[in-house]
């Protein structure tokens, strides 16, 4: 099959060239949203809460490798998409290897932070005498996938800024497939419950790593991974930090703001614990398709914002706004509609399925503008406004939501916690387009005032 790049997808039709790219990116989110569900749904099939608590409990903690992956993976992505479109061929392979192997480094100290300090992080995270055992089964192991997880998650993204999205999807599906057949055989088979669940993950994300890196050494990719291209130079550093930073924050925050509702929700009781970690995988069905959407399309506006094509900039923009908000509202509708059925196959437990299904009504009453706030998102990311985005990822999950927690805790009990997430979604999302338009504007000027070669 013949390879796509970039250039090839900016003389496409916009819509052929927003379904193509944003299409597999969407199928990549998906698919990590079954993985993650995964463990899960196999946990919740021993009709111990317990065990579902514990997971509920680790689950931030393994955002952070995400976060961190993001970095280097969405900052990359930006910085790789605008070289492409004014020709940097060089320097693409340059920010490429960076992103790679520091993007691995860190993921080793951070697995090495973890597996030495496990018990003291869940003690933390309110782990109660209960799930303090079965939380730390599974830490210890998955701590050990920290590198592996980094790379996939990593190159999943960026192969997209060359064109890749199908083979962006490829290691991803490849690991998350192998996670969901092994989750049975380790927790129901095997009876290694959440230590079965751990051995699962930490196999699937050594698979993803190594098709990525098969990928790389078999010399399909018009980037490199080879050290001698390592360089930090060249405003490479600053350039993938500058968005990507933003970008981890954003990840980053969203697990410390679910460590922080795991802490107040614990102390209504562990069903109201493994309830509300029910509730949340609910409506990252809708969450995820339109993170992938996002991601799928920043590579798209890159492009055209590094060949300064304005007029394509703002039809695929437009269009894909309109792609995502039906998308949205589709999957919102139809979470709402068997809500009961999804809480069902992760809770038997009366009193946790009532939390669950109560808490998943209002988490989804704003789920459907999920897409109009990604696509501003990735959209400022794309054009490189490392401060306005900085803002947007720290907001929706930090800023605004964090003191909305204690806020409507105190107003409203255990509802409050829940309601705190639409109220800090309708405010983020005017937040988000108040500065995607100051931005633009400012972006707009830039190229009319002939600024010259527009920084990377």
């Amino acid at each position: 099959m013949k390879k796509m790049s970039l250039e090839e997808f900016n003389a496409m039709p916009v819509k052929a060239a927003v379904s193509r790219n944003a299409i597999p990116a969407m199928c990549t989110m998906l698919l990590f949203l079954v993985y993650n569900l995964a463990d899960t749904f196999f946990i919740g099939m021993t009709h111990d809460p317990l065990q579902l608590a514990a997971i509920s409990l680790t689950t931030p903690l393994f955002t952070m490798f995400s976060a961190i992956s993001n970095i280097f993976g969405m900052g990359g992505t930006s910085v790789i998409s605008r070289a492409m479109g004014q020709k940097r061929t060089e320097y693409t392979k340059k920010v490429s290897s960076f992103c790679m192997w520091t993007a691995t480094a860190i993921g080793v100290i951070l697995a090495v932070i973890l597996f030495i300090f496990a018990k003291p992080i869940l003690k933390v995270l309110g782990a109660s005498q209960d799930t303090l055992q079965l939380a730390y089964s599974y830490l210890v192991i998955v701590a050990f996938s920290g590198p592996f997880s980094m790379l996939s998650g990593t190159f999943s993204k960026i192969l997209t800024s060359e064109g890749q999205p199908k083979k962006a999807m490829i290691g991803i599906s490849m690991g998350n497939l192998l996670n969901i057949v092994l989750d049975p055989i380790f927790i129901l088979v095997f009876h290694w419950n959440v230590a079965g669940a751990a051995l699962a993950t930490l196999i699937s994300n050594v698979v993803a790593a190594s098709y990525y890196l098969w990928y790389f050494l078999s010399r399909q990719s018009s980037l490199s991974i080879r050290m001698k291209d390592y360089s930090a130079k060249d405003k490479i550093c600053s350039s993938v930090l500058a968005i990507g930073i933003p970008a981890a924050l954003g990840s980053m925050i969203m697990g410390i703001s679910v460590m922080v509702v795991n802490s107040l929700m614990s102390g209504y009781g562990d069903m109201a614990l493994a309830g509300s970690g029910v509730a949340t995988k609910v409506t990252m069905v809708t969450g995820m398709l339109c993170i992938g959407f996002g991601q799928g399309i920043q590579p798209l506006l890159g492009y055209c914002i590094g060949a300064k094509d304005w007029k394509r900039y703002k039809e695929t923009f437009r269009f894909s706004l309109l792609f995502s908000f039906i998308i949205s509202v589709i999957m919102t509708g139809l979470c709402y509609i068997f809500t009961s059925q999804i809480v069902g196959a992760f809770l038997t437990d009366s009193n946790a399925y009532d939390y669950a299904f109560r808490f998943s009504r209002i988490l989804l009453t704003t789920s459907a503008l999920f897409g109009i706030y990604y696509v501003f998102q990735s959209s400022l990311q794309a054009m490189g406004a490392a401060v306005p985005a900085l803002i947007i990822n720290i907001s929706r999950q930090g800023l605004i939501y964090i003191p909305l927690l204690y806020v409507m805790n105190s107003m409203l009990a255990v509802n409050g916690l829940l309601w705190a997430q639409p109220v800090a979604d309708v405010l983020s999302l005017i937040l988000a387009m108040v500065l995607y338009f100051i931005s633009y504007g400012k972006r707009v000027r830039q190229i009319d005032k002939g600024a010259g070669e527009l920084e990377i």
